[in-house]
C-alpha cells in the first residue's frame, strides 16, 4: 500500500504556477508532525535531486535553483506537505517525489512538464 500520495502535477507554460500536494495516507497526525518532509525531482537522464525540505519545527531548505520561486509548507492536521511552484522554467521539468524522514519513505511521483 502506497503511503505517500502525490498529486498536482501537469503541463504548464513557462512562467506559470503549480501546487503539488503529498498526503501521508497511513500516519496519524501526531506522528506525522514529527517527520521531516521533502520534495525531490528527477529530470530525464539525471539523478534525483533535492528541491526543498521542511522539518517538524517548520525550518526549510531549498535548492539554489528554486529559491525565491518555490515554497514548501505543511498542514499537520491534514498530514499533507505542499510545494507551491511559481515562475516555472523548462528546467523544472521532471518527476517530483515526496519523501519522509526518518524511514526513507517515498511516494510514486507526479510528473511536472514546463513547456510552451
Amino acid at each position: 500500500q502506497v503511503q505517500l500520495v502525490e498529486s498536482g502535477g501537469g503541463l504548464v507554460q513557462p512562467g506559470g504556477s503549480l501546487r503539488l500536494s503529498c498526503v501521508d495516507s497511513r500516519s496519524v497526525g501526531i506522528i506525522f508532525r514529527a517527520f521531516t518532509m521533502g520534495w525531490y525531482r528527477q529530470a530525464p537522464g539525471k539523478q534525483r535531486e533535492l528541491v526543498a525540505t521542511i522539518t517538524s519545527g517548520g525550518n526549510t531548505i531549498y535548492a539554489d535553483s528554486v529559491k525565491g520561486r518555490f515554497t514548501i509548507s505543511r498542514d499537520n492536521a491534514e498530514k499533507t506537505v505542499y510545494l507551491q511552484m511559481s515562475s516555472l522554467k523548462a528546467g523544472d521539468t521532471g518527476v517530483y517525489f515526496c519523501n519522509r524522514e526518518p524511514g526513507n519513505v517515498w511516494g510514486q511521483g507526479t510528473q511536472v512538464t514546463v513547456s510552451s
